[in-house]
């Protein structure tokens, strides 16, 4: 199973960015395959954050909007990932084996709910993913990369 996180939501959901046509169109292209596929729930807390963010957007996304958008990926297939029993385990190691603090957290969580829930390769454009051990990550705006395991 493919989970998405926030840079790919992001850049597909607002079409003024210079990165929506790759974006959308990998989003597309998960739906259209009929398989599984997945966005954490920190990832929607996220998006949420940063497409209604008037700092971040000049015109930011009204919020029924992009909880809109979401309702969409959930009617086209997406699964929901949360955290379990075993959850902080997992994060506990990939945070002292990738020695992070503060908010690269954030991206640790995200991953230990890929690997806890089996998720095959988690698409991002943000490099930090790389840091964790076992997470396959690619970027679906370059073909062809992928880092990590």
């Amino acid at each position: 199973m493919i989970a998405v996180d926030t840079s790919v939501l992001v850049y597909a959901h607002r079409t003024d960015s210079p990165s929506h046509g790759p974006a959308a169109r990998s989003l597309v292209q998960i739906v259209e395959r009929g398989a599984p596929w997945a966005i954490a729930w920190p990832c929607v807390h996220e998006f949420l954050a940063v497409v209604t963010n008037h700092r971040i957007f000049p015109v930011p996304s009204p919020s029924p909007r992009a909880l809109d958008q979401v309702v969409a990926w959930r009617d086209a297939g997406a699964h929901f990932l949360a955290e379990g029993a075993g959850h902080f385990s997992r994060l506990a190691g990939l945070v002292t084996a990738a020695g992070i603090s503060g908010p690269k957290i954030h991206d640790a969580r995200i991953a230990a709910l890929c690997l806890d829930q089996g998720i095959d390769e988690l698409w991002s454009v943000d490099r930090d993913f790389s840091r964790f051990p076992g997470l396959r990550v690619r970027n679906p705006l370059v073909p062809g990369r992928r880092r990590g395991s």
